[in-house]
C-alpha cells in the first residue's frame, strides 16, 4: 500500500539533539496522559531501549543499523540507556512475539523494524497501549506508531529506473526488461515499485514482473529463470532488481543462461558494490546509514524522556492507520563505478582492501580505487 507523504526539506541534526520539554502538568491536573509523560520525563538518562530489525540475511542490520542506533542511543543518554536487541530473522509471528516480550519486560521505547507492515499493527497498538512510544524505523508500520524515520522510498525506485534507461540508451526500445520488486509484505517494496515505475513507464517494455517472496535471493533467481524461459534470452536487455541480494540471484541465473545486460540494485552490500567493480551489475542505491540510525536513536530518547521531536522530524508522513506521523527522510545516491571512491569508501562504509579482494583486484585498479 503506497503512502502519502508531504515533504520538507530534510536536515538532520548533527551530535546530540535539543529539545524541549514537553509539557507536563500533575496528575490531578491533566490525568493520565500527563501522569505518564511526567513519569518519562523523570527517567533522564537510565531508560530502556527496545531495538527489533527484522532479518539477517542482508547484511546491513548487523553491520550497520544495529551499532549506528546503539552508539547514537548511548551517546545521547551519557552511556546510561540500556538497548534491548532482538532480531526477527524474516519472521513476522516471531516478531510479534519480541514485541510482547519488550511490553512485558517495561522498556521504555521501541524502535521497530517491521517484517510485515501490516501484521504488527496489533503488537505496536499493544505497546501504545502499555505507554511505550514506537519509532517505525526504515519501514512504515501500521499502528499508532509515534515517529519514523527511512529513506525516500519513491526516490530509491525512481534512481534505480532513471539509471537502468542510463544504461540501457539505445536498447531501451529493442527489448524488454524484467522487474524483479520486492516483498510484498514490505510497504517499501510498493514505494521502489511506485518510483521505477514513474521512470520506467512508457519508456521500456516490461516483459515480466515479481513481487519477490521475503526478498530472498533464491527466489529472484527462480524468478529469472521462470522469465528467460517465458521470453526468450536474446529479448531480455536489461533487468531492474529492488535490491543488491535479489540481485544476486538474477545475475546468477543471467549467467547460467549466458546473459549479460544491466541489473540494478540497492542497499550498497559488499557484494553488490564487487559486482558493480566488475560490471556483473550496472548500479546501486547507497543509502547513507549513519543518518538514518542517529534520526532514529534521537526520536526514541527524546519520547521516552517525554521531549518534543520538533527540532529533529522536518517532516511528516501519512501511513494507512495513522496520519501526521512526525518523520525524517534521508536522502540518497546512485552508486555506479565512477562514483565508488566518493561514496562508500570515503564514509568509511567499506575499505578498498575489503571491496578489492583477489578476483576484484585487476577491476579495482582499472577503475583506481584508493
Amino acid at each position: 500500500m503506497n503512502t502519502r507523504m508531504r515533504r520538507t526539506a530534510v536536515a538532520i541534526a548533527a551530535g546530540a539533539m535539543a529539545v524541549s520539554l514537553a509539557a507536563c502538568g500533575s496528575a490531578a491536573e491533566s490525568g493520565d496522559k500527563s501522569e505518564a509523560s511526567d513519569s518519562a520525563a523523570k527517567k533522564g538518562d537510565a531508560i530502556k531501549v527496545g531495538l527489533l530489525l527484522p532479518e539477517n540475511q542482508t547484511a546491513r542490520y548487523e553491520k550497520f543499523d544495529k551499532p549506528l542506533i546503539e552508539k547514537k542511543v548511548k551517546e545521547l543518554t551519557n552511556n546510561k540507556a540500556e538497548v534491548v536487541y532482538a532480531n526477527a530473522k524474516q519472521d513476522a509471528s516471531l516478531q510479534n512475539q519480541q514485541v510482547d516480550t519488550m511490553v512485558t519486560n517495561k522498556v521504555d521505547v521501541l524502535i521497530l523494524d517491521a517484517v510485515d507492515a501490516k501484521a504488527i499493527a496489533g503488537s505496536v497498538k499493544k505497546a501504545k497501549e502499555a505507554g511505550i512510544p514506537v519509532v517505525a524505523y526504515d519501514r512504515l508500520a501500521e499502528g499508532p506508531i509515534d515517529a519514523y524515520t527511512s529513506f525516500d522510498n519513491v526516490t530509491v525506485g525512481k534512481t534505480q529506473g532513471e539509471a537502468l534507461l542510463e544504461a540501457l540508451g539505445d536498447k531501451a526500445k529493442k527489448g524488454q526488461i524484467v522487474m524483479m520488486n520486492g516483498s510484498s509484505t514490505d510497504p517499501n517494496a510498493a514505494q521502489f515499485k511506485e518510483g521505477a515505475h514513474a521512470a520506467l513507464d512508457g519508456k521500456v517494455k516490461v516483459g515480466r514482473e515479481y513481487d519477490t517472496k521475503e526478498w530472498k535471493p533464491e527466489n529472484a533467481n527462480a524468478n529469472m529463470e521462470g522469465a528467460i524461459s517465458a521470453l526468450g534470452k536474446d529479448k531480455i536487455v536489461g533487468v531492474y532488481s529492488a535490491n543488491d541480494g535479489m540481485a544476486g540471484g538474477i545475475i546468477t541465473a543471467l549467467k547460467a543462461a549466458g546473459i549479460k545486460v544491466p541489473v540494478t540494485g540497492q542497499d550498497a552490500e559488499l557484494a553488490g558494490v564487487q559486482r558493480i567493480v566488475t560490471g556483473e551489475q550496472f548500479m546501486s542505491v547507497y543509502k547513507p546509514y549513519a543518518p538514518e540510525a542517529e534520526a532514529a536513536a534521537e526520536m526514541a530518547v527524546a519520547l521516552a524522556q517525554g521531549k518534543s521531536l520538533d527540532s529533529v522530524a522536518k517532516d511528516t508522513v501519512d501511513s494507512p492507520t495513522t496520519k501526521g506521523v512526525p518523520s525524517v527522510l534521508v536522502p540518497v545516491v546512485s552508486l555506479t563505478q565512477e562514483n565508488i571512491n566518493d561514496t562508500v569508501i570515503k564514509d568509511g562504509v567499506y575499505t578498498v582492501e575489503e571491496i578489492c579482494t583477489g578476483k576484484y583486484k585487476a577491476a579495482c585498479d582499472k577503475l583506481g580505487l584508493k
